[in-house]
C-alpha cells in the first residue's frame, strides 16, 4: 500500500475538540500514512479550547483518493451538523474512502450523513442519550470505547480516538506496528474496543444509604464470595425485595448486572498484569468454571479472555 493509497483525511469545523484530531494525527503520522485535514472555509478553525489550526483543504478544493476519512467531535458538533455544504461533503466522501471513522461526537456528523443507518456506533458517554435521540435509526451503543460496523468505525471521547487510530493500524499494517506506537505514546495498554469507558464503580450511581456503599465496598473485595442477592440483601440488613429494588434504583443497574460488570473489572485486571491462568482467574473473580468467564466477556466486553489478555499483556 502506498502513501496515497493511504491518505487519511480529517474533517475539521469552529469548536472542534483538538485532542479527538492531536490524537489519533499523531498515529497515523508516525506509522506511514499521509495526513490531510479539511474544513468548509480557509483560514484558522478555532478549536474548542482556544487553539486554531489551519486546515490543509477546503471541501472545494480537496481532490484526491481517500483511504480512511474520519470526523472529528466537539461542542461545535450540531452547528456542523446544520453545515449543509460540509455534511453533503462528507457523505460525497464517504463513497470513494475505504473505510470511515468518527472520534467523540463527530459521530453526530456521520449521522447526520445518514452514513450510521442502521448501524452500531457509539460516542462520549455523555453524548450517548443525545445521539440516540439526534438519530433514531442509529444503534447507539453506551459502553465500549471503539465500535466497527463494517467499514465504519467510532468512537468513544477523545483519548478513545487514539485506541480506534491503533486499531487501524493493527488492521492495517499488523499488531507489532501499533505496539510500537503505543509505546512512542507512552500509552500504559492498547485498549481493544470492546473495554468499557469506566470501570465499575465510576460508571454506576452513588447510592444515597451507607449500607448500599458498604455493599459495594465488600463485593470489590469479595468477588469470590456468594454475591447471590439473598447473601447481598442480609449484609445490607434488608429484605432481598427491598434490596433489590432499592439497589436498582440508587445504583443504576440490578444486583446480578452490577456483580458480573465488578467480576469482569477484576479478571480484565488479573489477565493485564498477572501471568495467572484463566482457569484460576475464573475461580478467583466468582466465576467458578472459564467458560462462564468466558460467555460473560463475549457478551459484555465481545472479546474472549484469552484475546483480552493479547491486548494487554
Amino acid at each position: 500500500m502506498n502513501d496515497v493509497a493511504r491518505r487519511v483525511v480529517f474533517v475539521i469545523y469552529p469548536q472542534f475538540q483538538i485532542l479527538d484530531l492531536t490524537g489519533p494525527h499523531e498515529v497515523f503520522a508516525h506509522t506511514g500514512y499521509q495526513v490531510e485535514t479539511v474544513a468548509s472555509a480557509p483560514g484558522p478553525v478555532v478549536s474548542s479550547g482556544g487553539l486554531a489550526i489551519t486546515a490543509g483543504w477546503t471541501i472545494d478544493a480537496f481532490d484526491g483518493p481517500i483511504d480512511t476519512l474520519v470526523v472529528v467531535g466537539g461542542r461545535g458538533k450540531l452547528d456542523a451538523c446544520e453545515d449543509v455544504r460540509l455534511v453533503d461533503w462528507i457523505r460525497s466522501a464517504a463513497r470513494r474512502a475505504r473505510r470511515v471513522a468518527s472520534v467523540c461526537t463527530g459521530a453526530f456528523l456521520l449521522a447526520r450523513a445518514g452514513l450510521l443507518d442502521g448501524r452500531r456506533a457509539v460516542t462520549h458517554w455523555a453524548g450517548s442519550a443525545l445521539l440516540a435521540e439526534f438519530a433514531p435509526e442509529v444503534i447507539v451503543e453506551e459502553d465500549p470505547i471503539f465500535v466497527r460496523d463494517g467499514e465504519v468505525w467510532t468512537s468513544a471521547g477523545v483519548t478513545a480516538g487514539i485506541d480506534l487510530a491503533l486499531a487501524m493500524v493493527e488492521a492495517d499494517r499488523g499488531p507489532a506496528v501499533a505496539r510500537d506506537m503505543a509505546r512512542h505514546l507512552v500509552m500504559f495498554v492498547q485498549r481493544p474496543g470492546g473495554q468499557a469507558q469506566f470501570s465499575t464503580q465510576l460508571a454506576a450511581q452513588r447510592p444515597a444509604r451507607e449500607p448500599l456503599r458498604q455493599v459495594q465496598a465488600w463485593i470489590a473485595d469479595h468477588l469470590e464470595a456468594d454475591l447471590s442477592v439473598p447473601a447481598l440483601a442480609q449484609r445490607a440488613g434488608m429484605s432481598e425485595r427491598n434490596f433489590t429494588r432499592v439497589f436498582s434504583t440508587e445504583v443504576g443497574s440490578s444486583p446480578g448486572a452490577y456483580v458480573e460488570a465488578a467480576r469482569i473489572e477484576g479478571a480484565r485486571r488479573l489477565l493485564e498484569t498477572t501471568g495467572t491462568t484463566v482457569e484460576s482467574i475464573a475461580r478467583t473473580c466468582g466465576f467458578g468454571t472459564a467458560e462462564t468467564m468466558h460467555r460473560s466477556f463475549r457478551r459484555v466486553l465481545r472479546v474472549t479472555p484469552g484475546q483480552y489478555r493479547r491486548h494487554f499483556a
